[in-house]
Parts: structure tokens; sequence; C-alpha cells
């Protein structure tokens, strides 16, 4: 099929929650991907934080083939070998001791509210309520959608899950005031993607868990899209060394395969009982493999490392372009989590980058955003430096 004839069955079959995406995707290899007229395009998006391998990395598809061969799916009504060979992976090379395995962020993110408020409830503690950072994107289910602290993606779904509370995020002040004696979690991302890709400032984190270890309050960091190497680290936490009680991971978690995982602290795993929460398709066999030699790719020793090393000199040259260029008014990120802010709304320019090659996306109607596969090397950055500064001088940025 060629792209009009997948958009009119789009058109015809599809709810229209995404709106015009002009592009049409069939294959796709490492950085690279094709349209439906063989057309090529250096992916600087994988997905939005998904393929952090790269598209059909090899291991990670033989794991899928291997598998798929011998059993796809079995309920959690029984032990599922893949799974806790990941959860054992995971625990290997994170703070968490548990982990419960869901289909996506969202339901990662539903999974640690959860836990948090029958924790409280099986210790005899009145602490139900949540606080949350303005500008945060936590997911699109109710409970997850509740925690977002942004207003445009709560309109028209109310009224929202009660007792979330909303503060400015990077604000230790504000977060200290926030949190009375009825707040028993804090739910945080450690670099705020769909919010603009804004990093903290240093010590605001630190700041952040000495505040909820003195108020008693359990302190979870939604690493959707900061976790598995995204920031040049295997989780953002570790920038700062600053461990939290949850975690939430989901996107590069089984690089294109839909998983999710909330893993906590061995005390904090007494607030799930058998029956408390479950999920059905959560970490089967399929998707525990993929993610599992996901995992195993991700920790091999180097691929990480080179993840800062890429987006350090993406951001340098970056910064360098802006210098040239006034409607640019910030670069930030950290390793290859990188947003631009302009002095106007980027859709042209994203229009631009796609009609010369390169995928990239947005996070905010002026904020640029680049998400690459950890696998790029400076050939590729040098080529989206190349298409970026063109489609500048082109829209006349």
């Amino acid at each position: 099929m060629n792209t009009q004839e997948i958009k009119t069955l789009n058109t015809e079959h599809i709810l229209n929650t995404y709106g015009d995406r002009r592009l049409a995707l069939v294959r796709g290899e490492g950085a690279r991907v094709w349209d439906a007229e063989g057309r090529e395009y250096l992916d600087f998006f994988a997905g939005i934080a998904v393929c952090n391998l790269g598209h059909c990395h090899p291991k990670v598809t033989e794991a899928i083939c291997t598998q798929a061969k011998k059993l796809v799916h079995v309920s959690n009504l029984y032990y599922i070998e893949p799974q806790v060979k990941l959860a054992e992976k995971l625990s290997r090379h994170c703070f968490a001791d548990k982990w419960f395995f869901c289909n996506g962020g969202a339901e990662a993110n539903e999974a640690a509210i959860k836990l948090a408020r029958r924790y409280w409830t099986m210790i005899g503690a009145n602490k139900p309520e949540i606080v949350v950072a303005e500008h945060s994107f936590h997911g699109r289910t109710l409970g997850a959608l509740s925690a977002t602290g942004q207003p445009k993606y709560h309109y028209g779904f109310d009224p929202l899950v009660p007792g979330f509370h909303y503060v400015p995020y990077d604000d230790l002040k504000a977060l200290d005031a926030a949190i009375t004696p009825q707040v028993g979690l804090v739910i945080l991302e450690p670099i705020q993607g769909e919010g603009g890709v804004r990093v903290p400032s240093p010590g605001y984190l630190p700041g952040v868990r000495r505040l909820c270890s003195d108020k008693n309050v359990l302190l979870a960091f939604d690493e959707v899209q900061t976790g598995l190497g995204r920031t040049g680290t295997l989780f953002a936490y570790a920038h700062e060394n600053v461990i939290p009680d949850i975690i939430t991971l989901a996107k590069g978690l089984g690089n294109g395969v839909p998983i999710g995982a909330m893993g906590c602290t061995e005390k904090l795993s007494e607030g799930f009982s058998p029956g408390a929460h479950a999920c059905t398709f959560g970490g089967n066999p399929l998707s525990a493999a993929a993610a599992l030699a996901t995992f195993e790719v991700l920790t091999e020793p180097g691929l990480v490392e080179k993840s800062a090393e890429m987006g350090a000199y993406f951001i340098r040259q970056l910064v360098d372009l802006s210098l040239e260029h006034k409607s640019i008014l910030e670069v930030r990120g950290r390793g290859l989590m990188i947003g631009i802010e302009f002095d106007r709304e980027v859709a042209p320019l994203v229009a631009a980058m796609h009609d010369a090659g390169i995928l990239c996306g947005i996070a905010g109607p002026r904020v640029l955003r680049f998400l690459p596969p950890l696998i790029i090397d400076s050939t590729a950055v040098d080529c989206v430096i190349a298409a970026l500064e063109a489609s500048l001088e082109a829209l006349q940025w």
C-alpha cells in the first residue's frame, strides 16, 4: 500500500486522536526508517524514546522470534521464566527489590499510585494524598492523567481522581509547603520530558529526597522516558545518586515491544498482597523476552557511556547553532534527551525537518525535541545539525 491508501483507511476506521501524521513508516533498521514510498529518514525521535537500541536490533529480534516459537502468552496465574529473569536483571542494576510488570508507562504509574496508597492503608496511616509537579506528564489513564500537571490534557475528562496537588517543578519551598500530614507520595520526573525537557537545578532532587525522608513521604521517580540509558546513565536518578522508593519504567524497556514496570523496595512490597493489583498481559513471555534481550544489550560495556558522549557532542553543536539564530532561546537536556526552546511555535520546523529526511518531535508548542537511538554516531548528529541549519535558513528563523 502507498501512503495515501494507508491514510484513507486510517481516516475511515481509526479514531482521530493523532491528527494528520503525514508519513506512513513501514520499515526500520538501526537509526533509519523508510516510508511506504521507500523514502529514507534518519530517526531522531525513536518512537518517543522507545527504540533506544534502534529499529530491529538483531539480538532483540532474535529473542522475539525464538520466544514466539515457544510460548507467546500465559497469564500471571503461572510463573513465567523470562519475567523472573528480567526482574532479577533489573534488580541487579537498580535499587528496586521487587517488580510489577504491565503494558506501558501510564499503567506503571497507576501501579505506583495504587501501591503507595495501599501501603499506607495496610500499616494504618491516613496518607492518601499525592504531590506532583506542574508541567509533568505521567500518562493518559485517569489516575496517571490526574497526576499529570498540564491542564490541556485534563480538558473534558473531569472529574479527575481526587487527592492530587500540583506544585512548581524545581521549587523546594513550594514542595515543602505542599507536604501536609495527609501526603503519602511525591511523584516526579528526574527530567521533565513532555513538559519541555526541563532539567532541574543541581541539588533539587537531593533536596526532594531529604524532604520526603524527613516528612515520612514516599518518593517515586517516573523514569518512563529518562530511564534505560536515555540521559547518559542507566537510570537518571544516578546523576545525583538520589534513590527513590519507587521507580516506573516503560518506553525503552522493550525496544518497541509494549512493556512497563514498577519497581519498589522490599518494605513497600507489603502494599501489594495477592489480588490487590493485576495485569493480564504484563510481563508475558514475549514482552519479557524482548525486554530481557534489550536490557542485556543496554548493560553491555560502553553503550550508555556512548550515549552520554554523543549527547554532549550534540548539545555543543546545537549551542553553537543557537549563536547564529536568535529564534533559539535555549538548548537544554542531558544525554540524548534534548530540547531546543524557540521564540515561536515549532510545528513548521518539525515539518521542514521531515521534508529534509529527519524525524524529530515537540515537547510543548515552542520546544523542538530530539530523542535519537543511543546507537547514533557523530556522522548522524552532523547530518541532523546540517538539516536543522538549512531548515532554519529556509524558514528565515
